[in-house]
């Protein structure tokens, strides 16, 4: 038995998974707002109620916003910023008394959908996280790349290209830079260029209603994502992108963005194709869950 834990911005997601990747249990708490030690927790209380309601003990994997820092062990570039410049593999792994393996939130996403997902089979695949934050990871012939800082595929904090004048400098990002893809991408950055400030699902609905003010946001909205992910496509050339997190549930995104990159990437066609994920909410945890048959590049 595997379980994964999945901790995001909002939520924190507790699943476990049998010998066949089948869930057989899960679990969701609230993320404690800036509390480190609620954060851990909170972990501690989802993975042994769950080995109490299955009468087990699992290899656990943590899926993570951020990094553990190769040079000091602690947390880095976590938009969840309680955990950064924490020890939190040994505070889990002390809480937990046993060996947990640790990986990024967008690497896991990344990995479940190669396993057995959305990009099963594909020589190389990118997986990305839009939600609270913007993430992504890398997967080549089925093996996860994490590089020797830890941060591959974190695109998220690269500038937005192409900006036009209205765009510059953009938005102040928690990591100290000015326009980053993270500011403009998140549901947060999506919510910031509506003249409402309304939520990303409040402004689907919106434009379906034929709101041109909405319209407008989404429009903008999916033109910067067609030039973040235009510089993944000529850095990478992936056989397929998969969108996740809360803004991959827009289903405008698949038709309209492939429309736009072209315009963008230094190729006569682009043949890369971008996908919904297949285990949707679940890829998070179901990555982490797979970490600790994992072998990274």
């Amino acid at each position: 038995m595997r379980i994964g834990v999945d901790i995001g911005g909002t939520k924190i997601e507790a699943a476990a998974l049998d010998g066949r990747g089948e869930v057989v249990a899960r679990r969701r708490l609230a993320t404690p707002p800036g509390d480190y030690a609620g954060l851990v927790e909170t972990v501690r209380r989802l993975v042994l109620g769950l080995e109490a309601e299955l009468s087990v003990a699992a290899s656990v994997g943590i899926a993570m916003p951020g990094a553990l820092s190769p040079a000091t062990g602690l947390v880095k570039n976590s938009n969840s910023t309680c955990l950064i410049g924490k020890p939190f593999d040994r505070d889990l792994e002390a809480t937990l008394g046993r060996k947990l393996r640790f990986g990024n939130d967008a690497n896991c996403f990344a990995l479940s959908e190669a396993r057995d997902g959305a990009a099963a089979g594909a020589a190389v695949m990118f997986g990305v996280i839009l939600g609270t934050g913007v993430g992504g990871g890398i997967v080549t012939n089925g093996r996860l790349l994490t590089g020797p800082n830890g941060i591959a595929g974190e695109w998220g904090h690269s500038p937005l290209p192409w900006p036009g004048d209205d765009e510059r400098p953009g938005a102040l990002c928690y990591c100290g830079k000015h326009g980053c893809l993270e500011t403009f991408l998140s549901g947060p950055g999506l919510t910031r260029d509506d003249g409402a400030a309304r939520a990303p699902a409040a402004i689907v609905a919106a434009a379906e209603a034929g709101e041109a003010a909405a319209e407008a946001v989404l429009a903008r909205y999916e033109n910067r994502l067609a030039r973040g992910l235009a510089t993944v496509v000529n850095l990478l050339d992936p056989d397929i992108i998969v969108l996740g997190g809360g803004l991959g549930r827009i289903a405008r995104l698949y038709r309209n963005v492939p429309l736009l990159w072209g315009a963008y990437v230094f190729s006569d066609r682009v043949t890369t194709h971008l996908a919904p994920p297949r285990w949707g909410d679940s890829s998070g945890v179901r990555g982490a869950a797979w970490l600790w048959d994992e072998k990274t590049a």
